[in-house]
């Protein structure tokens, strides 16, 4: 009888270890109880935002539930065959056959679970146009194994068909331990930071900051969401989404005086206010040590104050827009299309003199 598997044989896993070790990755990363920053690393941070350091982005474009449907990803993000898959042991896939064993792999253990069950999680890290793309994908699998170690399989695919480079990175969902890879919100954000502190090793400027500490109004987008409003822009598409209508249709009622604006809206500014007021207590303190680079930075900090004044979300934007829209209808509406309060109703206008 012939195995249902292909055994796979890269390297010793003895050498994988010994990387481990002297690297302080994988299960000798540093723990949760780490030291906490100082004041440079506070200092460097704050410099980095205020001189708009590019930011990264690590997003979760997917579950894969199944072999198929992960096998279907797994072909998509290696452009079927044109691009290599790389696997946590560093073995590249280039074949459908290699791409379709993973995906069964995957999802042969999970077929004992009642319903449909996610076998891998799609993720996405890039970074602005000009980053070289072999660093973001070393950076990639450096922020890989220290997140998640071993217990998760996971493949990775560079992509450089946009300006902006990006890996693919799919992670199996059940672990060794039998527990489940899950990222929230805290999750993504702790991905960021390792994908910039990772790309920061590497001679590139980056940074992992929460929106609001930008001056920048909550997203809201969801990646689904991002691909039609892709499409519609392409012209593919001229369908607008349900969300921008249901977002055009409050903007109006409330510039009509019918609504309010979201209670996050009000929540978001003040926490900018609140922003605002420690940057300014930060370029204070700068200021009072007397170091040249401080007072620099200081002078950055008001700046960045000064040129952020107030934010704007999303709800903002569109009721700018319908603001706009009702003056531009108001303005329509001629003084002598109004009617005349002091002549009967029914009273023929009169005659149109003709020269």
């Amino acid at each position: 009888m012939k195995p249902r598997f292909k055994p796979r044989t890269v390297s010793d896993p003895n050498i994988r270890y010994a990387r481990h070790l002297v690297n302080g990755t994988g299960p000798f990363a540093a723990s949760a109880s780490s030291p906490a920053p100082t004041a440079n690393d506070a200092r460097a941070t704050l410099a980095r935002v205020v001189r708009r350091t590019p930011e990264v982005v690590v997003k979760v474009t997917g579950r894969k539930k199944g072999a198929r449907h992960l096998g279907a990803h797994l072909d998509y993000i290696g452009r079927h065959g044109d691009v290599p898959l790389e696997t946590r042991d560093g073995e590249e896939i280039t074949t459908k056959a290699d791409a379709e064993r993973i995906a069964d792999e995957w999802s042969e253990a999970l077929y004992w679970r009642q319903g449909t069950t996610v076998s891998a999680v799609a993720m996405v890290f890039s970074m602005p146009a000009g980053t070289d793309p072999e660093t973001v994908k070393q950076a990639v699998r450096e922020a890989a194994e220290r997140m998640i170690g071993d217990n998760h399989d996971y493949v990775m695919a560079l992509h450089t068909d946009t300006d902006r480079p990006h890996v693919h990175l799919t992670v199996q969902a059940e672990g060794l331990d039998r527990k489940r890879f899950d990222p929230r919100r805290e999750d993504l954000f702790r991905f960021r930071e390792a994908f910039a502190e990772a790309l920061r090793s590497r001679g590139v400027e980056a940074e992992a900051t929460p929106r609001y500490t930008r001056g920048q109004g909550r997203a809201g987008t969801s990646m689904a969401l991002t691909q039609l409003r892709a499409r519609i822009r392409s012209g593919a598409s001229r369908q607008p989404t349900e969300a921008d209508l249901r977002q055009a249709r409050e903007a109006m009622q409330i510039a009509l005086g019918k609504a309010q604006q979201p209670p996050f809206v009000s929540k978001t500014r003040d926490r900018w206010t609140e922003t605002k007021r420690k940057y300014e207590a930060a370029a204070q303190r700068l200021d009072r040590t007397g170091d040249r680079d401080d007072r620099r930075l200081a002078r950055d900090v008001r700046q960045f104050i000064q040129e952020r004044a107030d934010i704007e979300t999303v709800p903002d934007r569109m009721l700018r827009d319908a603001e706009k829209r009702v003056r531009d209808a108001q303005a329509r509406t001629k003084p002598h299309q109004q009617p005349n309060r002091g002549v009967p109703r029914g009273t023929p206008p009169p005659p149109t003199r003709r020269r």
